[in-house]
């Protein structure tokens, strides 16, 4: 249960279009059972968001949970006062070339996350995209908002519940929900993929490894898809000393120079890494071809 707090203005709304009206941006809206969504367009290309609704969650990991880090706490309280709109998946290739007009990513193909894209890249396409789409406002999210969204009013390691680690590319919970360095090489078919052959551990060993078309994997319960796995995710925001305090819409380090915080695990990294409250951070300017971005869009409609 949840630590009494003092009062605090959250976003009455269940969502956006409890009026009947979409946002201006919106080319397609509705609802569904994972909750409201709405999409833009881009010519034929179609990116879905979800509503992720205003709320209060423990942040970071309690000491027990398998995999953790010191930095993933304490465990605090944390209230995201508003509501805002999340891509339903990493940004795709697809959509990164057709609004930058190059793909940088090592695994190429259009449904494939984008990847080999840094923190200082990402706020170019958030330009040029709103040249795209006046009015469409995207923005990376904070890591506060990226893990209220990941958890989706869960409170375990990962949002279909607990995970046991039995090595270190082995936990079979993470299997129906995420590409990790146990199962990305489970029907990988590209050319160019990682030796994985060594790897230890791996829950299904194969000799080469990379990313996977996103949506490939159960969502979470808001309907969001790899929010673990597959690729690290660029949040807005600098690495965050917790603290056991209530914290309301905490946001890390703003300054030009400092890492921002990545989210998720990915591909090649190991079970631990794929969990809720796991956090890492890299400068900037800094680019591999397991690390990638999922917008949101926190500004009124």
């Amino acid at each position: 249960m949840l630590p009494t707090a003092p009062p605090r203005a959250i976003d009455p709304s269940p969502h956006p279009l409890t009026k009947g009206a979409a946002p201006a941006w919106a080319s397609a809206w509705g609802e569904d059972r994972f909750g409201v969504f709405a999409a833009f367009s881009l010519g034929d290309l179609v990116q879905r968001l979800r509503w992720i609704p205003a709320g209060v969650f423990q942040m970071g990991s309690p000491e027990d949970e398998p995999g953790r880090d010191s930095d993933e706490g304490p465990r605090h309280v944390v209230q995201i006062g508003r509501g805002f709109w999340l891509f339903d998946t990493p940004c795709t290739q697809a959509l990164w070339t057709r609004v930058m007009g190059e793909n940088p990513s090592r695994f190429q193909s259009p449904e494939r996350p984008v990847e080999r894209v840094s923190w200082d890249h990402v706020q170019r396409f958030l330009e040029r995209i709103e040249g795209e789409v006046p009015g469409l406002g995207l923005s990376l999210p904070t890591e506060a908002q990226w893990e209220h969204a990941c958890r989706a009013g869960t409170g375990e390691a990962l949002y279909q519940g607990a995970i046991t680690i039995l090595g270190e590319n082995n936990a079979p919970a993470l299997d129906p929900i995420a590409w990790y360095g146990g199962n990305s090489g489970v029907g990988f078919e590209l050319a160019d993929g990682s030796d994985s052959a060594t790897w230890p551990e791996m829950q299904y060993p194969n000799p080469k490894s990379g990313t996977h078309p996103v949506a490939g994997k159960e969502p979470n319960p808001w309907g969001l898809y790899d929010m673990l796995g597959n690729v690290w995710e660029w949040c807005a925001d600098g690495i965050r000393t917790y603290d056991a305090r209530w914290a309301q819409d905490p946001v890390g380090s703003q300054n030009a120079v400092e890492d921002r915080v990545v989210r998720g695990g990915s591909w090649n990294y190991d079970a631990s890494s794929c969990r809720c409250a796991c956090r890492d951070g890299c400068a900037p300017g800094y680019r591999d071809d397991n690390l990638g971005f999922r917008c949101a869009r926190v500004q009124e409609s």
